[in-house]
Formats: structure tokens, C-alpha cells, sequence
């Protein structure tokens, strides 16, 4: 494995990143595909050997459950001081006030809550899960920072966000002198390429590495047309996934994951490898997040790095794509009705 830094820092991260929304136990909150922690156990073990040291999750993914899984497991089988471990806050913990959100108070509280979770006296990158339109970006901010001096936090990231939006957070960083955001966790993939029109060219002039979620588009990239949309993520997905992937792009998705194939077939690799390489010839993307559910598909993306894509591989890969006119980013309306399909019995204001 050769490792590289996130961004213009000097942290050393592998180029493929182990998403740990995978892992968590059922009965706390995907109870259709998430892999409680006799599963996942083996799984974080297999990608350490195979050379992973970057580890994502967050507070909410099943309830809490996904760091306490990812902690026990790193503790076992890793160097604390070799292994990144990147988690996220924002979105609703529990009923009532302050139980969300990137108040003060919130992130004060919720880095204790992850910490402990976790197992470790301080988290790597510690990332805010979308923005806060009810909290100040000052507040915010500020409070970050706060983290950063404290030592509970080494570096800080943000994630999905409209890009008028992080520039002003990045100015605000850099004129009050608080710790800044070295990443940004975006969507970005074959099929969802909207972000080439102002965040990653922002993040190219600031500096600022990308950490791409659902980069095999929540499987589609990794099946034929007619297999695309069968996983079991895609069943649980609902409105959610109309919001990423348009049912007026049919047609246009069709040909790249058709495009996809052909190109797997000349190289005699799969599907997932493919859409993989495209992305590691992005200079922008720090690594893909994997939700690893198998050996199978950890080896595969650690494979990726391996294959050189021609010129004519990756017009035929991006030709066919449309662009989104409706496109206005991750609404929070639309995490929200996902986060209470998840969550039995939480309703949210």
C-alpha cells in the first residue's frame, strides 16, 4: 500500500478508506444489510492486513453502535498511532433539545460521547455531517477549533455542503485564525458528477482533499443495468436515492454502467474496480469511502489502485453522462425522512 496525505496536510492515509456506516448492529439501525460485529470484526481485521489505515464513521450510524464496533476492532488489531480514525456529528442522537445540530453545545458533548465510543483519547479527522442552517458558522466553527487546540481532535473535515457555503466557512476559519477544514466528504461518481461544477474546483484551489461517499453510486456501478438497482441499500433507499440518482437520467445511466462493463470486461477485472480507477484518476479524491461487506469487495478496491485507465477508457466512461438541471445538493428535508426511516419512533422537528 502506498499511502498519501489528505490534502495539503502531512496525515499519511491510504487511498481507499473503509466507510463503517457497514457496521453496526442491526437491531440499532439498518436492520436489512448492516453487519453486527461477529461479521464486521473479521472484515476491519482483513483490510488492516491489506494495508488500510483510514476508517470512517459517524455518531448516528446505527445509533452509536458503528464506532463502538470500529473501536473494539481497531484496539484489537491495530497501532492507535498507524490507523486514521475519522467520525462525524450533526444529525439527531436523541429526543429533545439540543439532542442535534453543530451548537456548542452539541459538539462539546457529542465528541465526549465519540470518544468513548471509540475507545480513544482523540479522533483524527473529526467532520461535521452536512451544515447546521440553525447554528451560527462562527459557533461552529469557533467551537471546532476549540477541539483542535484541546487535542480531542487532530484535523477537522466537513461533508456535503452547497460551495458558496464551505468558501465562506473556509474564510471564516482563515480570518479568525481557527483550525480549518483539510477534507471534504462529497458524493461524487460515475453517475453523480455534479459536483465538478463549483466544489471540487474549490477544493482544488483551497487545498482541500476530498473523501468521496458512495462512489459505486449505492452499488449500480458494481452490477449490470438490469441488476443495478437490487441491492438490498437500494431497497431501503425510497425517495432518498430519486434525490442522487434521477429517474430522468435513466438513459444516460444506463449507457456509463454499460460503458463500465465494457471497460471491466477489456481489463478482465470487475465492475466496482472500474468505477474505483475512475475515481483514483481524479487528483481531488484523497479515497474513496468502501462499505466493505465482504472480503471480496475489500480485496477488489485495493486491487483498483492498480489499473491504468486510457485517455479513450475514460471518455467512453464519462461521455454518456447528463447533467443534473435540477440539482441543488443533499437537502437536509431529504436526510432527514431518511434518518426517520431508519430510526423507528424518532420524530424530528
Amino acid at each position: 500500500m502506498q499511502y498519501i496525505k489528505l490534502g495539503t496536510t502531512g496525515l499519511d492515509v491510504s487511498p481507499i478508506a473503509i466507510g463503517a456506516m457497514t457496521y453496526g448492529e442491526p437491531d440499532r439501525g439498518h436492520p436489512i444489510w448492516s453487519k453486527g460485529e461477529e461479521d464486521a470484526r473479521p472484515l476491519i481485521k482483513h483490510a488492516l492486513e491489506a494495508g488500510i489505515n483510514f476508517f470512517d464513521t459517524a455518531n448516528m450510524y446505527s445509533n452509536g453502535s458503528s464506532e463502538e464496533i470500529l473501536g473494539r476492532a481497531l484496539k484489537d488489531y491495530a497501532d492507535r498511532d498507524a490507523v486514521v480514525i475519522a467520525t462525524k456529528l450533526r444529525h439527531p442522537m436523541r429526543l429533545g433539545p439540543n439532542g442535534r445540530g453543530l451548537s456548542r453545545k452539541a459538539i462539546m458533548t457529542e465528541v465526549d460521547h465519540s470518544l468513548r465510543r471509540l475507545g480513544t483519547d482523540y479522533i483524527d479527522l473529526y467532520q461535521i455531517h452536512r451544515n447546521d442552517h440553525g447554528t451560527p458558522w462562527e459557533e461552529t466553527l469557533e467551537a471546532l477549533g476549540d477541539l483542535v487546540k484541546s487535542g480531542k481532535v487532530r484535523y477537522l473535515g466537513a461533508s456535503s455542503m452547497h460551495a458558496w457555503e464551505f468558501a465562506k466557512a473556509l474564510h471564516l476559519q482563515k480570518e479568525h485564525g481557527w483550525a480549518r477544514f483539510v477534507s471534504m466528504q462529497d458524493h461524487y461518481n460515475l453517475l453523480a458528477r455534479e459536483e465538478e461544477r463549483e466544489m471540487i474546483p474549490l477544493c482544488l484551489d483551497e487545498g482541500v482533499g476530498t473523501i468521496v461517499w458512495s462512489p459505486l453510486a449505492r452499488g449500480r456501478l458494481a452490477r449490470g443495468w438490469d441488476d443495478a438497482r437490487s441491492t438490498a441499500r437500494s431497497a431501503t433507499d425510497g425517495s432518498y436515492a430519486d434525490l442522487l440518482y434521477s429517474p430522468a437520467q435513466e438513459a444516460s445511466n444506463r449507457a456509463i454502467i454499460e460503458a463500465v462493463g465494457q471497460v471491466a470486461d477489456a481489463h478482465g477485472v470487475s465492475r466496482a474496480q472500474v468505477a474505483l480507477a475512475w475515481l483514483r484518476r481524479q487528483s481531488v479524491v484523497t479515497a474513496p469511502l468502501v462499505g466493505a461487506g465482504s472480503i471480496r469487495q475489500i480485496d477488489e478496491a485495493v486491487a483498483s489502485l492498480d489499473i491504468g485507465l486510457t485517455d479513450d477508457e475514460v471518455h467512453a466512461l464519462e461521455a454518456p453522462y447528463t447533467p443534473r438541471h435540477d440539482w441543488q445538493g443533499v437537502s437536509d428535508e431529504a436526510e432527514m425522512e431518511a434518518i426517520r426511516r431508519r430510526v423507528p419512533g424518532m420524530a424530528l422537528a
